[in-house]
């Protein structure tokens, strides 16, 4: 079966891949499985040119499918920050918490609310042929100044659903994987993954 690897080191993201990926006729593998462990340094300016960045250099080390994605937070308020400097928006070594707290710090100086944000995320698929595909999906929401809930990462306890009166970390991954932006955009990956295994045969 071919193999097809989730260029990433984050452990959460991983397990949202795996269950996200689960019933497609390939074997999902992580850049550890693969024993790389070089960091690829997002210069990108978009989180499309960071997937893009990841995919190819990845499927290059590895020889193999390469899925990489780039999310992160969009708020309003802060004229569109982090961005694609969500991961490293506390500076390194910082923990989610270090990073959600440093955000609502900045909110609660100088925003009005609501402090209306969106999640953006895309995935590249790289192929060894240098052949790459992207796709994008988003999810709109507001950040709630009172962490909530224990499951996910990332941002997830401080983004507010207001439809659902619940913050991304007060949804089971079943539910979160449905209507997330990473859910989102792995449900059209995968739709593409099946039309090029279909086409290489």
């Amino acid at each position: 079966m071919r193999k097809l690897l989730i260029a990433t080191h984050n452990q959460g993201k991983i397990r949202e891949y795996q269950t996200l990926l689960a019933g497609l006729p390939l074997t999902v593998t992580s850049l550890k499985a693969e024993g790389i462990d070089d960091d690829v340094e997002e210069t990108g300016e978009t989180f499309r040119e960071n997937a893009c960045l990841k995919a190819e250099t990845y499927a290059g080390m590895a020889g193999i499918w390469t899925w990489a994605e780039d999310s992160g937070l969009e708020v309003a308020a802060l004229a569109g920050r982090p961005g694609v400097y969500s991961a490293r928006y506390a500076g390194p070594g910082a923990t989610d918490r270090d990073r959600y707290e440093k955000l609502l710090d900045e909110l609660r100086q100088s925003a009005e609310r609501p402090w209306t944000a969106r999640f953006r995320c895309v995935v590249a698929i790289a192929l060894p042929n240098h052949e790459i595909y992207t796709v994008e999906e988003t999810v709109e929401g507001v950040i709630t100044d009172q962490p909530r809930g224990e499951h996910g990462f990332g941002y997830d306890p401080i983004f507010l659903l207001p439809e659902l009166g619940k913050t991304m970390a007060e949804l089971p991954a079943e539910v979160k994987n449905q209507i997330s932006h990473r859910g989102k955009a792995a449900q059209k990956a995968k739709a593409l993954l099946l039309e090029k295994l279909a086409q290489a045969g």
